[in-house]
């Protein structure tokens, strides 16, 4: 892993700058939609934050909602047949999951919608299924980890079995459910499979709505790495790749940071000292 990470560092580093992103377009023109970039990196980034912002907004309230009623709610018998349904899930391909999304659009036009084709909001949609059952596990498992004393507390409190859960186990249980959704943002950024099938292209330029074809840098990457035909597009694939893995790192090290002051006003420190 070290020597990969090298071995990219070397060869990603000098092609970081304004070219890399933008190619021979204005910045602050390109950035605002009001030229198109042809020979940069910029709507494959774009295209990425909006992919890995819709998935976690899908995901976050069926994650989160089916691992509180696991941890809190369910019986021996739902237990069972919905962790083993969580369990079937996590074990589906990601290349299954894009042919699932395919699939669906080709069910949609033979019915009652001949329009529909793939897009950013069915990309998102099948990340999202994708990703819920780390989010589902690493909530149950914050929330079962939490120790009976605090469930007790709020029953002494006077307080109702949902007041106990949203006001005293979920705010205890927050730090483990934000390392969930980290991972969920970091597996949804770089995901090649499911988009390949869903909606992502070479070259769509910036977002256009939901229903728009879009960019990506896992798939610019891909297509960089099977397509190039000179020595300055497979350096833009190598920055391509340098770009991906300082977002992802960053968003790791936001989640570490964000963590240490969930913890610090747990204490009731100053949590930015």
């Amino acid at each position: 892993a070290a020597a990969g990470c090298g071995y990219l560092l070397w060869r990603g580093v000098p092609t970081l700058g304004r070219a890399l992103f933008f190619g021979d377009a204005p910045p602050l023109l390109a950035m605002a939609g009001l030229r198109p970039v042809w020979d940069g990196i910029w709507p494959a980034c774009a295209g990425s934050l909006y992919l890995v912002g819709l998935a976690t907004l899908l995901v976050l309230g069926p994650g989160v909602g089916c691992g509180i009623y696991l941890a809190e709610y369910a019986g021996p018998r739902a237990r069972r047949h919905l962790g083993l349904a969580v369990e079937l899930l996590a074990g589906v391909p990601s290349i299954v999951m894009g042919l699932f999304g395919f699939t669906l659009i080709l069910v949609l036009r033979r019915t009652f919608m001949p329009q529909a084709n793939t897009c950013l909001l069915l990309a998102a949609g099948c990340l999202a299924l994708l990703v819920l059952p780390p989010l589902v596990v690493s909530t149950r498992a914050a929330l079962e980890s939490l120790p009976p004393e605090l469930r007790l507390t709020g029953a002494a409190l006077g307080l109702t079995r949902e007041q106990t859960v949203f006001r005293v186990l979920l705010p205890e249980a927050g730090r483990g459910i934000l390392g969930g959704v980290m991972l969920v943002m970091g597996r949804a950024a770089e995901d090649t499979a499911v988009i390949l099938l869903t909606g992502v292209v070479a070259n769509a330029g910036l977002p256009a709505g939901l229903l728009a074809k879009f960019e990506a840098l896992p798939f610019t990457i891909y297509y960089t790495a099977a397509q190039y035909q000179t020595e300055d597009e497979l350096a833009r694939g190598f920055g391509a790749a340098l770009v991906l893995l300082v977002l992802s790192g960053s968003m790791m090290l936001g989640a570490g940071a964000l963590q240490r002051v969930m913890a610090r006003r747990h204490k009731g420190e100053d949590a930015w000292n």
